[in-house]
């Protein structure tokens, strides 16, 4: 489709910024200035278009074939990054809106994306914290701030289960800007292992 557009590969390699291919892979100056708490980010599309009505309408109406879609047709990019010792993370929701919902977004994307390459995915590593405004709800000052103390490491169930022969991924549908990727790896850091992200969409300026 004509709409979906992959996420450009010349890009920051700590963040995700588009950058020319002359200064690809970076550090871009913004990461230069605020080294963020990951190691690297990938995204997998712009979120523009059909990939944002399909993220909409899975995230707003339970809609997942879209979503389901585009993990599909993923599949290559996503076997060529990640490997079968590699732990996928989901980003945190709080348990009312999970409630309030009765799906765990960021979860489920996991889970789609582990049976692609068949590796493994735990929501339980890292745990959400408090309640939060919605992100989407404030502008990109107050995101940080929002989200300070809102994820922690499951410090017990980490020293029974972790396996260290592989990567840690953080994974979401979605980075704008990158507030809430920042605090999760931050958190996620206290495993003493250099965290991953990967999104399935992100946002760029001037979409």
């Amino acid at each position: 489709m004509a709409s979906i557009r992959p996420f450009p590969h010349d890009t920051c390699k700590q963040c995700a910024t588009p950058l020319s291919h002359a200064l690809a892979p970076g550090p871009c100056g913004h990461c230069l200035i605020h080294p963020p708490a990951q190691f690297e980010t990938h995204a997998i599309y712009r979120y523009q278009g059909a990939v944002r009505d399909a993220i909409l309408a899975w995230k707003l109406q339970g809609e997942d074939a879209g979503v389901r879609w585009l993990v599909e047709s993923a599949s290559p990019y996503l076997k060529g990054l990640l490997h079968k010792h590699d732990t996928l993370i989901p980003i945190p929701m709080p348990l009312s809106r999970m409630r309030q919902h009765g799906q765990h977004h960021s979860a489920d994307l996991c889970r789609l994306m582990a049976k692609k390459v068949a590796c493994h995915w735990d929501w339980h590593i890292l745990r959400r914290q408090g309640e939060q405004m919605r992100q989407s709800a404030l502008p990109a000052k107050q995101r940080r701030k929002n989200l300070r103390k809102a994820f922690m490491l499951n410090q017990d169930y980490w020293a029974k289960q972790h396996d260290t022969r592989g990567k840690l991924w953080l994974v979401d549908d979605i980075i704008t800007t990158g507030s809430t990727m920042y605090f999760a790896a931050k958190a996620l850091r206290a495993t003493g292992l250099p965290v991953h992200v990967l999104s399935l969409s992100k946002t760029i300026q001037g979409d």
